[in-house]
């Protein structure tokens, strides 16, 4: 029996003496491993499951939890780093950044390509326009509202 795990479930562990959240996700084939890892982590920093300052995972642990390769792993690390989501810092080790703003491009790349690439598999998949709108709206709340609970929840 395979058991499909959201890709935002995350899991709690110990990582010396701090907590740290594990992206919990199956494995698909057909995409690399890497990509899958960086959306779901990507996705846990937009949502607001990792917060600001928070431990993030080792290369040791993300691997061993994940079951992936430790290469695999330091590449995703590394990306993150690279793309401003992580911050690798002495003593501390691997710590959340601030969400970082968007780069010139990145609108530009999500409104032409990624658009494109969804309507296409759309198209392909039987679906219509306003189905396609209503997930796209599902999954705007589903991301946003998370993230705005958890600040109202801080606030009390």
């Amino acid at each position: 029996m395979d058991i499909q795990v959201d890709p935002l479930d995350t899991v709690r562990h110990r990582c010396h003496i701090v907590d740290v959240s594990l992206i919990n996700l199956t494995l698909r084939p057909g995409t690399s491993i890497f990509d899958q890892v960086v959306f779901a982590a990507t996705k846990a920093f937009v949502s607001g499951e990792f917060q600001p300052g928070q431990a993030f995972p080792s290369v040791r642990t993300l691997a061993a939890e994940l079951k992936i390769h430790p290469n695999t792993a330091q590449k995703v690390i590394q990306h993150l780093i690279k793309e401003r989501f992580l911050e690798a810092r002495p003593g501390l080790g691997t710590v959340v950044a601030k969400l970082p703003a968007a780069r010139s491009g990145d609108r530009k790349r999500l409104l032409h390509e990624e658009v494109e690439q969804l309507v296409v598999e759309a198209i392909r998949v039987g679906a219509n326009l306003r189905e396609v709108i209503q997930a796209i709206e599902d999954e705007w709340i589903g991301l946003t509202s998370s993230s705005e609970e958890e600040a109202v929840d801080t606030r009390r």
